[in-house]
């Protein structure tokens, strides 16, 4: 019997979930921390990936000790420590700094559908992962990945496309994440075993 279901996520020992939303098939790995995540259909992350305030596509592959939109301090005012926001944490009678709560929750990453993050990658808040773009094991993210697009470093850069451009925009156009899990299921063996412009060639007229 097939682990995964459309109906609730696989949610592993020890996650801290807050305000996070799964699609069908979407897999949560033992201690990760989610807060204020969208997880579209079939899409995981390993394990202790921390994300938040991200929205992630369809098929994304998010590796072991991930982080996506990691927070930020305050750099303008006098201390950055977050005795500043978390004051209630100190004092029984300061309250939570609310509007910085709401400037750092706005602040959202945006991951495409059939993406890649390698283990112990971090994506910077306001980051956009095009569709297909491959983040390497242990990268910073801090601007903007094109579709289909390799990039690797601290901070990252392009290395390669994953597809070329023209085969990139063409899977793009046939937008396989959006077909039916029956539909997913004919295609499997030539998921499988065709390159991409062959499978391009084939469904493109399907």
């Amino acid at each position: 019997m097939a682990r995964l279901t459309a109906n609730a996520p696989l949610l592993h020992p020890e996650c801290e979930i807050t305000d996070s939303t799964f699609g069908a098939f979407v897999e949560i790995g033992k201690g990760s921390r989610l807060n204020n995540a969208s997880f579209g259909d079939y899409s995981y992350c390993d394990r202790y990936a921390d994300i938040a305030n991200a929205q992630i596509g369809k098929f994304a592959n998010i590796a072991a000790f991930s982080r996506i939109g990691a927070t930020d301090h305050p750099l303008d005012t006098a201390s950055c420590h977050h005795f500043l926001y978390r004051s209630d944490d100190y004092w029984d009678d300061a309250d939570r700094d609310a509007d910085f709560f709401a400037r750092r929750s706005s602040r959202v990453a945006h991951i495409g559908h059939d993406t890649w993050i390698g283990a112990g990658a971090m994506i910077k808040p306001e980051v956009t992962l095009g569709h297909g773009a491959v983040v390497a094991a242990g990268a910073v993210v801090t601007k903007d990945v094109a579709p289909y697009t390799i990039v690797a470093g601290t901070p990252a850069t392009p290395l390669r496309h994953r597809q070329p451009v023209p085969i990139a925009d063409r899977l793009m156009e046939l937008a396989w994440w959006d077909w039916s899990h029956e539909d997913l299921r004919t295609a499997l063996p030539d998921f499988r075993s065709m390159s991409a412009e062959a499978f391009l060639e084939k469904y493109e007229t399907a």
